[in-house]
């Protein structure tokens, strides 16, 4: 099977993929940043009583909705971890959102799924950290998975930050 591994400086609404991820909060709730703005386009109220049919979901873990007006059929919402400083989990917990998003992404009949690094805005999770727990999370997906077919891109829109992500995915 044919999968793979990209980033794009463009806007995660926007990349064209069957599933999107919110980093979303635990309480799936609309927030700010990337969850703000895929909650606006998506719709915001047709998103949040999806969202709050499930009330809740555990760091580490995502759950799936529709996509309403966004061009994507589905919206994952995966929790990662808030920064604590590295000694409480997180990059485990990092790493469960990932797989938990291909993997719902997958179990919907997606064959490519657009993420925000997850964690790195107000969640602070240092950025070349996010990066590779990011991008190693997903190739070790994709080896484990080689029955399966999935387009994977990142959507950032700082340059540093996607720079600093292509720096590390040719290294992996």
């Amino acid at each position: 099977m044919n999968s793979s591994i990209e980033i794009k400086k463009r806007g995660i609404t926007s990349l064209g993929t069957d599933a999107i991820v919110n980093a979303a909060n635990k309480w799936l709730q609309e927030g700010g940043g990337v969850c703000g703005i895929i909650f606006k386009v998506a719709g915001s109220k047709e998103l949040q009583i999806a969202c709050d049919r499930y009330g809740y979901c555990d760091t580490g873990d995502a759950v799936i909705t529709p996509a309403f007006n966004l061009r994507a059929k589905y919206i994952i919402h995966a929790v990662g971890p808030v920064w604590q400083g590295g000694d409480h989990g997180e990059e485990e917990l990092l790493k469960s959102a990932y797989r938990r998003s291909l993997e719902l992404a997958v179990e919907n009949g997606c064959t490519s799924i657009g993420f925000p690094l997850i964690s790195a805005g107000i969640f602070m999770y240092p950025l070349e950290e996010a990066w590779k727990v990011a991008l190693t999370s997903c190739k070790e997906f994709i080896d484990e998975h080689k029955d399966t077919s999935i387009r994977i891109v990142f959507g950032v829109i700082d340059d540093n930050i996607h720079a600093k992500g292509n720096s590390i995915l040719q290294k992996i």
